[in-house]
């Protein structure tokens, strides 16, 4: 199976391995080249290592369950990275108290460096992200509007927006040679990340993929013996309703006036044809 690997030159290429690996040796040789600059550009990208190293992992963890495809891809780091900056970018770990806010920028960046990396953060992430793949790594702009999923305008408008909002922060900044060298520099940095081995990374694909596995039987076999026990308990014959006015035993009977009798009719005819003042005035009688 052919595999792809990191060209030293750049961060978004890749050259076919060498052959004869199997799938498990091509896997290692590119977590080994790749996976920590991802956590280096994932933390650019985040400001919070720990949620770097968890995105980068899970990434990988993803591309060894779809090895197949990935192996064959025409950028299997491309892959990766955009699984990882997919995860690391995802909204519901603001919920999560210990990636709520970043973390402090590396000693080992400088201050300029600091600065950068802060005004950074500031950008939306899909500005963010716009601006690290086409100014950090010389992603040319059709490729990083795929990445990104957005148009090419789209992507353009973007990076336009970051750039003038981040030579707001440092009119050094407003200049794009200069945004890309100084960014250029930061993606370069020597990445430190201590990450599991590449093993470990498969071996918890592998049971994360149990996992769902037995998830996805359980959740069917529940709802087959959900669908066998309405189809025993169910009614196989249909019962009508009964019909308007009948009574029904158990059931109070309907409220209001009765149904008058024949010489209540008569009674009420004949007090409607002979109505009735009232008493007689009485007039007193002298004794």
């Amino acid at each position: 199976m052919p595999a792809e690997r990191l060209k030293p030159g750049g961060p978004g290429t890749a050259e076919p391995a060498a052959s004869g690996l199997t799938p498990e040796e091509a896997f290692d040789a590119l977590y080994a080249q790749a996976a920590p600059g991802l956590v280096h550009q994932t933390f650019l990208l985040t400001g919070r290592r720990a949620l770097s190293r968890e995105a980068v992992e899970r990434a990988f963890q993803q591309a060894w369950q779809r090895w197949p495809e990935v192996a064959v891809d025409a950028d299997p780091v491309g892959w990766v990275r955009a699984a990882a900056y997919e995860y690391a970018l995802s909204p519901w770990h603001r919920l999560r108290r210990a990636h709520k806010h970043p973390d402090a920028p590396p000693a080992e960046a400088g201050r300029r460096g600091q600065e950068l990396l802060s005004a950074l953060l500031e950008l939306p992430p899909p500005y963010r992200r716009t601006v690290l793949l086409y100014d950090g790594l010389g992603l040319d702009l059709p490729d990083t509007a795929a990445e990104t999923e957005a148009s090419t305008p789209a992507a353009a408008n973007r990076l336009l927006h970051a750039r003038t909002v981040l030579g707001r922060k440092d009119p050094d900044l407003a200049e794009p040679e200069e945004l890309h060298r100084r960014l250029n520099a930061l993606v370069a940095e020597e990445p430190v990340a201590d990450l599991p081995a590449a093993r470990a990374v498969r071996t918890g694909s592998e049971h994360r993929t149990r996992t769902w596995t037995r998830a996805v039987v359980g959740v069917t076999a529940v709802l087959i013996a959900m669908t066998g026990f309405t189809a025993v308990t169910a009614p196989t014959r249909y019962v009508p309703v009964n019909a308007p006015g009948e009574t029904v035993n158990g059931v109070p009977v309907r409220g209001g006036p009765e149904k008058l009798r024949p010489e209540d009719v008569e009674l009420r005819d004949r007090l409607r044809s002979e109505p009735n003042p009232g008493p007689e005035r009485l007039i007193p009688v002298a004794g």
